[in-house]
């Protein structure tokens, strides 16, 4: 039983100074504790030794401004073009790598240095060239630079939609071909016309900005975005299928993520007004190319400007770069000489904060643990994140999270349980499923506080042996509404809650409903009538359609009332097999989550 319940609101100190890369203050070397005992701490060291400049290897080029910086501080070692093999001979000798994304840093690179190299920092945004995994591994701090190519991109942006509009592209190349086409290249207005933004964070704001400019009607979905941001600029938030729906022109500012890989695709495109035109600047898988085929030549997309594609570059012979109603780029939204002098500054301050002692805002990977540390809290880290991911897909399109609850429920007193790898975790679930940014112990409360996210932690103190850590952690999230009602609680919140058993991460409850399924794979949740038979219905067209089921639960509130059932299933449904499940008249509503 709970003896008492202490409350902690947790706040995000504001950075003292700003600049292209805030800093978060840290000691020269800066300690991470994660206690299972008291006084028990974990310390990374990042700067180099106090007797000698680093080295920083700039491995493809970087802006004056940036260089500048640099060998301000340190050993700046210009080498460009280097192959992996010289790669891996020359970082054995530097404490720092900056790259673009044309140098794979690989596992093999971090292998070769020997311990030396401290950090590794990506001119840009995307951190694909860079093997996170076996950075943490060898203890080296990974930041990149995702701020300073916003306006380019939102210009670029703005350009295309504009040319697009009026033939730009496909009327120069018609003139310099030796023909007068006026009639032709008859274009459209942007005045008047509805713009939806798709996607509404640094860059998607900054193209509604400049759209507002141009006398358009501006929406915008983005179901994590605050709507007091929206209203700020007079823009409309709505839901995905309204916005797609009464768009004349859509412009695309989503990452790639699980969730939105070929969100454009034969069934949006069919749900879209006939004549709308479509401009992406944010990552080209995002659209089913060969979809976006079809609906040129059906007539539903009247044209598209794309600057990004699914694989870059392009095949020679592609038929979306061929077509007529597609204005086409080579990824240039970046390629401005301010954005490429910006990202170079904002690099360089990070690279050279982290060997400093200091912590950039923008790592992307977490620093090492001890091994001791993460055996005892590995299966609740991984409780902590699947919560978090969980909870996140209850909430309905159109709610901005805004205010999460943590309950930690422990034996231990206060000071022999840090929390803050398990909130780094429960944030890293929150965001990550609809956002590009990796969020990790390093980054994970400056990534919330950017986002608006306002967690509070309470900490219940059982009676019993401190043993275990915790017996259980819940996951609330006020003022939203709910994919799955039944995951509202009876206090109003989308609640989630779980238990380690054996190991192994169990979801527990869903809003008031006690269940018990293993967290692996994915789940389906469906509100039902209580009555004889239903786990035979569920498993029977899950076996029909091979999908194999883990796990089985029914939480209800009386006999032949109202339950819910949580069932663990190795694969993906199909929607026709999630279909079936919600046409059993006894169902009352479902939900997939994917883990």
């Amino acid at each position: 039983m709970a003896a008492n319940a202490i409350s902690q609101t947790f706040r995000i100190p504001t950075p003292t100074s700003l600049s292209l890369s805030s800093k978060l203050p840290l000691s020269p070397a800066f300690s991470v504790s994660l206690p299972t005992h008291r006084r028990r701490s974990l310390v990374v060291y990042v700067s180099s030794s106090l007797d000698a400049k680093p080295t920083v290897l700039v491995a493809e080029k970087l802006g004056e401004a940036g260089l500048k910086l640099l060998k301000d501080f340190a050993n700046v070692d210009c080498s460009y073009n280097l192959s992996p093999e010289e790669l891996c001979t020359k970082i054995s000798l530097c404490d720092a790598l900056i790259v673009r994304s044309g140098t794979k840093v690989s596992r093999e690179v971090f292998e070769s240095s020997g311990g030396r190299l401290k950090v590794v920092g990506r001119a840009g945004v995307g951190i694909d060239n860079v093997d996170l995994a076996a950075a943490t591994e060898h203890g080296c701090l990974v930041v990149n630079a995702p701020t300073a190519n916003t306006v380019a991109a939102a210009e670029h942006g703005i350009a295309l939609l504009a040319s697009m509009a009026r033939n730009v592209a496909q009327a120069d190349a018609s003139i310099k071909a030796g023909k007068w086409l006026r009639s032709k290249y008859v274009g459209v207005s942007l005045v008047g016309k509805t713009l939806a933004v798709m996607g509404f964070g640094k860059v998607g704001t900054e193209v509604a900005r400049r759209a507002k400019g141009l006398g358009m009607n501006v929406i915008a979905h983005d179901p994590y975005a605050p709507a007091d941001r929206a209203r700020a600029i007079g823009v409309e938030l709505v839901s995905f299928d309204e916005a797609i729906a009464t768009a004349d022109f859509i412009s695309l500012h989503m990452p790639l993520t699980p969730a939105t890989s070929k969100m454009l695709n034969d069934e949006t495109f069919a749900k879209m007004k006939k004549g709308v035109r479509i401009v992406n600047v944010a990552r080209g898988g995002v659209i089913d190319e060969d979809a976006l085929v079809r609906a040129l030549d059906a007539g539903i997309v009247a044209q598209a400007a794309l600057d990004v594609f699914t694989v870059e570059p392009p095949a020679e012979d592609s038929k979306l770069v061929k077509h007529e109603l597609v204005t086409a780029t080579p990824h240039l939204g970046a390629s401005t000489k301010e954005a490429q002098e910006g990202v170079a500054i904002e690099i360089a301050e990070a690279v050279v904060g982290a060997l400093k002692g200091e912590l950039a805002s923008t790592a992307v990977n977490a620093p090492m643990v001890p091994s001791e540390v993460l055996t005892e809290l590995k299966p609740f880290v991984d409780l902590a994140e699947k919560l978090g991911r969980l909870a996140v897909q209850l909430v309905a399109g159109g709610s901005g999270v805004k205010t999460v609850k943590v309950t930690y429920a422990s034996a231990r007193a206060p000071d022999d349980l840090d929390t803050r790898l398990l909130r780094a975790m429960i944030t890293k679930g929150l965001i990550e499923p609809i956002s590009s940014v990796f969020v990790n112990l390093v980054n994970a409360d400056f990534t919330a506080k950017q986002r608006g996210i306002r967690i509070t932690e309470e900490r219940v103190i059982l009676d019993g042996s401190p043993e275990n850590p915790l017996e259980f952690i819940q996951v609330q999230i006020a003022n939203v509404e709910s994919r799955f009602a039944s995951a509202i609680s009876d206090s109003g919140e989308i609640t989630v809650e779980g238990r380690v058993k054996d190991g192994v991460p169990h979801l527990t409850k869903v809003g008031s409903f006690e269940v018990d399924v293993s967290l692996e794979g994915s789940i389906i949740l469906c509100r039902q009538v209580d009555q004889p038979g239903m786990i035979g219905k569920v498993g029977s067209i899950l076996g029909e359609e091979n999908v194999n089921v883990s796990f089985m639960s029914v939480g209800r509130i009386a006999p032949r009332k109202q339950a819910v059932m949580a069932i663990g299933v190795d694969d993906q449904p199909r929607k026709e097999t999630l279909k079936r499940i919600g046409d059993i008249p006894a169902v009352e509503e479902f939900v997939f989550l994917k883990l």
